[in-house]
């Protein structure tokens, strides 16, 4: 999967919990989830089960931490569903 497909997906997956409609109109790697997209975070919780549930990963509690941005939702997918070597 390449960055653009995983960006896809995950901006589907956000889209039933944003509050900010305006933020969410362009979002970009950069775009806050929190912040900028107003998800609380009980929400976001349900997020990263949805992508475990979508991309068959296991997300453990630092990795979720870390997930601040779409970006850093689509860099952990990415590292989480590369093959390993």
């Amino acid at each position: 999967m390449d960055n653009a497909a995983a960006f896809a997906k995950v901006v589907s997956i956000i889209k039933p919990f944003v509050k900010n409609q305006d933020a969410f109109a362009q979002p970009t790697d950069g775009t806050r989830i929190i912040e900028d997209l107003g998800v609380n975070s009980a929400r976001l919780v349900d997020i990263i089960l949805a992508f475990e549930d979508e991309f068959g990963i296991e997300v453990d509690d630092d990795s979720a931490d870390r997930v601040r941005t779409l970006g850093d939702a689509v860099q952990m997918i990415l590292r989480k569903t590369a093959p390993a070597h």
